[in-house]
């Protein structure tokens, strides 16, 4: 982590804040325990997106179970107590009065690391869920995973493997125009299909193999597994070599 920066800007994306292991992206929505931990598992740090920053604490140790936050970025008219925030030991607070995103997409172009799970981002209420996909699509260079209460989603990249169980929920839902390549081990193959909202999506299909091979024109899929399948979903992304 950066302890001295130029903030990034929408025409300078410059990341405020690096880091070499995957990331948690903390946001103001729904949120749970159980659910960060799934996700804290498997990173090395945790960024609150603005009013994500109010699930924990500006202490540096431990407070009840909360680990410390290593940043908060956005334009932080959600946040408790903003003061606090930047005096915290160990966080930086990345203030970014731009209104032209969202919290979520704010975190995406300042903070780099190889892989975000974002929880707090789906539920509650559904137009932020909905801006959270519009986000996974327009930054869908980056290696993004959404995690909920019940599901794990994430945009397919050209090409991936999933290892699942035979019969396990593989739902497919076009956030634009793609057409279906290659694909093995689905109940309904997408084969040359092309998907589009609106026309043809591939939503409640299952895997018919336990490996689910997917291949795109583009990506542009959002794929929706069960939660279950986080360590898969991040094996997928990971094996798929995928950079924009």
């Amino acid at each position: 982590m950066n302890s001295a920066f130029t903030k990034p800007t929408l025409s300078d994306p410059t990341p405020a804040l690096r880091f070499d292991q995957p990331v948690v992206l903390v946001g103001g929505g729904a949120f749970d325990w159980e659910t960060y931990r799934l996700a804290e598992a498997h990173c090395g740090a945790t960024v609150a997106a603005d009013g994500g920053a109010n699930w924990f604490t500006p202490q540096a140790a431990l407070f009840d179970g909360r680990p410390p936050l290593a940043g908060v970025v956005g334009d932080m008219d959600s946040i408790t107590d903003l003061e606090a925030w930047r005096a915290a030991p160990g966080c930086e607070a990345v203030a970014l009065a731009e209104q032209d995103s969202t919290d979520l997409e704010k975190c995406l172009y300042s903070v780099a690391a190889p892989l975000f799970i974002g929880v707090g981002f789906l539920g509650a209420r559904f137009d932020h869920s909905l801006a959270s996909l519009h986000a996974l699509l327009k930054f869908a260079h980056l290696k993004v995973l959404l995690v909920g209460d019940r599901d794990v989603m994430f945009l397919a990249p050209p090409s991936c493997h999933l290892r699942l169980n035979i019969g396990a929920r593989v739902s497919l839902y076009p956030l634009r125009e793609t057409i279906g390549g290659c694909s093995t081990g689905l109940e309904w193959p997408i084969d040359g299909l092309t998907l589009a909202a609106g026309a043809q999506i591939g939503t409640s299909n299952k895997a018919s193999a336990e490996v689910v091979a997917l291949s795109f024109s583009a990506p542009g899929v959002l794929t929706i597994l069960d939660r279950v399948w986080l360590d898969a979903a991040i094996v997928a992304l990971g094996e798929s070599g995928w950079r924009g």
